[in-house]
Parts: structure tokens; C-alpha cells; sequence
């Protein structure tokens, strides 16, 4: 057992003895042993009691508050990091243009690079199956906007050298982005509504179901920079800006393919969600969301995903670790740079 998701609106976390205890009402919902929980993530209406609230965090475990719709909201984090040197020798680095650039180009080579990887994976994956998966376009569709795309991915991948400047870096990735995503868009079926990546807000089931992957990736994402001891909010690739978890989206890009994109296309490939499930709410804010059900089946496949057994240099013998424990020892390598134990940020990239 790993993350613990309480979505049932109204319910109380409390804890009794070893355990926790979800209660809604009198009536007991579910009961988890303290000692198998390595996060509480609580979405939307739910409450925590004080006395759990003081137990998790003395005992490290991580709790995230997400509204219904995934979210971050808040997490407690105790007495905060001790790590101040660590944390000083971050700052310095951010505000060295030079250096910042160095890393920053790192993640975006490493992001373009397992793009590209995901989209031969599906490539690969539909020839197999005759060139037609449930939920995907018969491909090719528009083999040669695909090829396009692809081809436009790799420029910009190549291109990545000659920025000088992180504005002429983001420059790159925002085109390989959309080179990206319009290679998506031709495999997936029409009855998507997907056009090109749109998160404020998700204008249809695609970007709704990125989204709300992409939510359950930062928050994870951001639990391994806290155990670090990194700094959250100063990053080398995105801007730093009030409230914006830079450091945490800069180690989040390398995962988006792997992680949250792998893992919305093959709930589209297996039929496993349909966009009938989504609910169009009329709602400016929001017109699409993510239905009940259909929640329900992204977190349980979110949480297999994260323990895919892989292979991870920093383990020692053997290399093989869970996706999850990956996530740690990224933010890990990245701290070893920012220590001066290694020169250059490497991404993890997919083969």
C-alpha cells in the first residue's frame, strides 16, 4: 500500500490506534494501517482530524489536500526543511543565467526526448493491432501530419544548443509542444473533441483527463522535491513567480510522457474510458469534468503506474526500483547538482 485517495465528500480521516479510520457519519467507510501508508491524499470535502493530522506528520507521511477535481490545494509539512545550505547554494544557482540555462536545457532535451518515444510506442502499438485500437483513429488517419509532427520534434530537440537565453529555450519547447500534441490528435478518434492542448480551462475529455493526470503527477512530483530538501518554488526552466511550484514542474516535464500521457493513452487504447463518461457542465470554469467513475478508474491506474517496476542507475546493483521511487531519486540527482557532486542535471530517458 502506498497513497491513500478519501474522495467520499462529507467523510472524516481519524485515527484509532495503529489505524485510520474513514468514517461519514457513524458509519466506518474504510479502515488503512498507519504502517503500509506512505501518503493520504484527500479530495475535495473531506476533514482530518487533529489527532491524525499530528500522527502523520511526525511519522513523515506525506498528506496532500486536492479539490474534487484533483487539483492541489495544500500539504502540510511540519516543521519544514532542514536542508538550509542546500537550499542557499539553490537560489544562487537559479539567479546564475548561465548555469540555470545549463539545467534548464537538460530537462527540456530530456521532456522532447520521451515525447517522442511515447509517440513511437503508439505508433508501434497500433501497427501491431492492424492499425486500429478501441477509442483510436484507424491510423494512419493523417499519416503524414503525424510525420510531420514527428519530424518537427526532433528540429526543435536539435535546435536546443543554439538558445542562448531560457526565453529562446522555452521558445523550442513550447513548439515541440505543439508539434507534440498535434501528433496525438491524429490518433485519437474524433469523438474526443481534441484539437491542441488547452488546460484553462479543459475544453473537452482529452485535455480534462491530462489535466487531472497531470494534477496527480505534481503533487507526487512535488512530494519528492520536499524529501529532498529542495526548494519548491525556485526552478531553473519555468519562470518563478508567486505561488508557481517552478522546481517541481521542472522535474515534472522529463515524466509527463512517461507517466501521465502513456497513461491516458492507454485507457483511450484499452476502450477503459469513453468520452461519454465526461460531464459538460454548462459551466465557464469548467465545461468539462472528469465523471465519478471515471475517477475512480484514472486513480486506481495512476497508482499501478506508479509501481511499474523500472530501472534507476542511483539504486545500486540491479537498478530496479518502482516509478514512484524514480520520482525521489530524480529530485535526488538534481540536489546532487545543486550541491556540486555533478556538473549537469541528467533526465531520465526512455528507450
Amino acid at each position: 500500500m502506498s497513497a491513500i485517495y478519501v474522495k467520499e465528500q462529507g467523510a472524516v480521516v481519524g485515527r484509532r490506534g495503529e489505524r485510520l479510520v474513514v468514517r461519514k457519519k457513524r458509519e466506518i467507510l474504510d479502515e488503512f494501517p498507519l504502517s503500509q501508508i506512505t501518503q493520504l491524499v484527500l479530495m475535495g470535502n473531506v476533514q482530518l482530524t487533529t489527532q491524525a493530522l499530528k500522527t502523520l506528520v511526525r511519522r513523515d507521511i506525506d498528506v496532500v489536500y486536492l479539490s474534487s477535481y484533483g487539483k492541489f490545494e495544500v500539504r502540510p509539512e511540519g516543521h519544514g526543511s532542514k536542508h538550509v545550505a542546500l537550499r542557499q547554494r539553490q537560489l544562487q544557482m537559479v539567479n546564475d543565467r548561465a548555469v540555470a540555462l545549463t539545467q534548464a536545457r537538460a530537462i527540456v532535451d530530456g521532456k522532447i526526448h520521451n515525447q517522442r518515444v511515447v509517440l513511437q510506442r503508439q505508433l508501434r502499438r497500433l501497427a501491431d493491432a492492424g492499425g486500429q485500437a478501441r477509442g483510436m483513429a484507424t491510423y494512419p488517419r493523417h499519416r503524414g501530419q503525424f510525420e510531420n509532427a514527428l519530424n518537427g520534434m526532433i528540429r526543435m530537440q536539435q535546435q536546443l544548443p543554439q538558445a542562448t537565453t531560457l526565453d529562446a529555450l522555452r521558445g523550442y519547447e513550447g513548439k515541440a509542444a505543439v508539434y507534440y500534441f498535434e501528433a496525438i490528435r491524429t490518433l485519437l478518434d474524433p469523438a474526443w473533441g481534441f484539437a491542441r492542448r488547452d488546460y484553462y480551462p479543459p475544453p473537452d475529455p482529452f485535455n480534462a483527463l491530462l489535466s487531472f493526470a497531470y494534477s496527480l503527477l505534481l503533487k507526487d512530483v512535488r512530494a519528492a522535491v520536499h524529501t529532498v530538501g529542495l526548494d519548491v518554488f525556485a526552478g531553473f526552466f519555468h519562470e518563478v513567480r508567486y505561488n508557481r511550484p517552478s522546481l517541481a514542474l521542472d522535474l515534472m516535464e522529463e515524466w509527463r510522457p512517461l507517466i501521465a500521457d502513456s497513461l491516458c493513452l492507454e485507457m483511450v487504447n484499452r476502450g477503459s474510458i469513453v468520452p461519454e463518461q465526461f460531464v459538460r457542465t454548462g459551466s465557464k470554469e469548467r465545461p468539462v469534468e472528469l465523471g465519478e467513475a471515471g475517477v475512480v478508474q484514472v486513480l486506481q491506474a495512476y497508482g499501478n503506474r506508479l509501481q511499474t517496476r523500472v530501472y534507476h542507475p542511483l539504486v545500486g546493483p540491479g537498478g530496479d526500483t518502482t516509478l514512484q521511487h524514480a520520482l525521489v531519486l530524480q529530485a535526488r540527482r538534481l540536489a546532487q547538482v545543486i550541491a556540486g557532486k555533478e556538473t549537469v542535471y541528467v533526465p531520465v530517458k526512455a528507450k
